[in-house]
């Protein structure tokens, strides 16, 4: 009788072997890693800049058993639409510091055990992947986040790497279909344009790993990209397409005196006394601007907050061209697309709450004189 129970234990044992190995594959990460992971995943984390972001875009949240500090802080300002879609992430268990700053102990006192994690910027902040691997035993699987310009592959990689390890494969291609078939509507647009017609244009305050003041552009800014508009920052030296932020010299904006100036609002941030729009408003030297002498100064929705805002890009993209060449945009209200691009990625219409946060700012005359 012993040995009859001690070998069907041994039989189940065998077995138990056997489906494990069946239960997993692989797959090949961002960083060239050839990860093991479950067969069938139902519970992740996001570690990282815009990490959850993605996720949301899959219809994916609700697979995260936990978020990083960054989802729970209360602050005066925010700019993440997909945080805005789910105030839930504020009570949600936290696994660790923002920009990838993992804990394993708080990530292995999880319950449920997160049965993959998801980790961007994995090369150049935060723990390790594969340190992080080591200490808790579960798959890291890092994505690239890309941007909307040249390395537009790469997010749209991710994206379909997260989406074969969550099952949600058929969600990514809409995902990416929906932004190629915006990019390539705001093309048609304004691609036959004469150059003379096009204003030139600047935008300045836009943040980078936090707010900055008006000298801070984005020479390849994707709205000005999409809508064929002359980015003076852009085509400076013939080099402003490769590069992804700058801090512009106030000399040099004054020389190139642009005839439309953009504020992104992720500038107030810095207060009342400081930031983009304190400067247009007191400094001379930006007081001397046609642009600014004449009212032509714009709010635009924050470019980076956590990453890059895809949705808010895109959103942007479409109130530039139709500033720039109203009757291109006659069927287009600026709110409205908005809402549509926000309602496609994370699920609810956001642009009315999150310009209420921005005091109104957003999509209309910025008030410096």
């Amino acid at each position: 009788m012993k040995i009859l129970i001690h070998s069907l234990i041994f039989s189940l044992m065998l077995i138990s072997s056997a489906s494990g190995k069946e239960s997993t594959r692989q797959i090949v990460d961002a960083l060239g890693r050839t990860v093991e992971i479950p067969v069938n995943n139902e519970r992740v984390i996001c570690s990282g800049s815009g990490c959850l972001r993605l996720l949301t875009y899959l219809q994916a949240q609700s697979m995260a058993v936990a978020v990083d500090d960054i989802e729970p802080r209360k602050r005066r300002y925010e700019a993440r639409p997909y945080a805005l879609a789910n105030p839930h992430f504020k009570t949600m268990p936290i696994f660790g510091g923002y920009r990838g700053h993992d804990n394993p102990e708080l990530i292995l006192a999880l319950e449920p055990q997160p049965q993959v994690i998801f980790k961007t910027y994995a090369s150049s902040m935060g723990f390790p992947p594969e340190d992080l691997q080591n200490k808790t035993g579960i798959p890291v699987v890092t994505l690239d986040y890309g941007n909307l310009g040249k390395k537009r592959t790469q997010l749209y990689q991710s994206l379909r790497t997260m989406a074969d390890v969550i099952g949600k494969q058929k969600r990514a291609e809409e995902v990416i279909a929906f932004i190629e078939s915006q990019i390539d509507d705001l093309n048609k647009r304004t691609a036959d344009i004469p150059e003379q017609e096009r204003p030139s244009v600047f935008v300045g305050g836009v943040a980078f790993k936090g707010p900055h003041g008006y000298q801070s552009t984005e020479p390849a800014y994707p709205p000005f990209e999409f809508v064929n508009a002359n980015n003076l920052a852009g085509n400076a030296g013939g080099v402003g397409k490769e590069l992804q932020h700058s801090a512009i010299s106030k000399e040099k904006i004054l020389e190139w005196d642009p005839e439309i100036i953009f504020l992104d609002l992720s500038t107030l941030q810095m207060g009342d006394e400081a930031g983009g729009l304190y400067e247009l408003r007191t400094d001379p030297s930006y007081r001397a601007l046609n642009a600014v002498k004449e009212g032509k100064v714009y709010g635009l929705l924050p470019y980076n907050w956590y990453a890059k805002n895809y949705g808010s890009i895109l959103a942007n993209a479409f109130y530039v061209g139709k500033l720039l060449y109203p009757e291109r945009f006659v069927d287009v209200d600026s709110a409205v697309k908005a809402d549509e691009i926000y309602r496609f990625l994370v699920g609810k219409d956001i642009f009315n709450d999150m310009n209420t946060i921005f005091h109104g700012m957003a999509y209309k005359p910025v008030l410096v004189n």
